[in-house]
């Protein structure tokens, strides 16, 4: 699939579920989406460019993600809202700067590890990792 780059693409969590405040009763839990974009990752490869943008490694973080922000009483399983989307898995061949290589369709956690998602739209469609 498609390498990821800082380029404009995004990594999309369904359901990341949320506690949304209810007076006077508790908290209710509500599924959001989340939505990580990749100009936001940090950090970057320094010195490997793809089709003009510097590439996503495993190391990259995308922070912070967006779409659960009215679940304002935190995730059930991070406590938090517009925490960072990581990575889980990256290319077993490739690697930029010492770092696995990661490509569309990638496993991510997203919301701090509140909900898991994938790499779901492409940065760029010149070059592809298959392994």
């Amino acid at each position: 699939m498609f390498a990821i780059t800082k380029q404009t693409g995004q990594a999309m969590a369904m359901p990341d579920v949320c506690k949304v405040p209810a007076p006077p009763g508790p908290p209710i839990p509500t599924p959001f989406s989340n939505i990580g974009m990749t100009p936001s990752a940090n950090p970057v490869t320094q010195k490997i460019m793809i089709a003009g943008a510097p590439a996503l490694t495993k190391a990259s973080k995308i922070n912070p993600s967006q779409g659960d922000q009215p679940g304002v009483a935190g995730g059930l399983v991070s406590g938090k809202i517009m925490g960072p989307v990581e990575f889980v898995m990256g290319s077993t061949k490739v690697k930029f700067e010492g770092n696995p290589a990661v490509f569309m369709g990638n496993t991510t956690k997203q919301n701090d590890g509140n909900a898991v998602g994938a790499d779901t739209m492409p940065s760029q469609e010149k070059v592809m990792i298959m392994s």
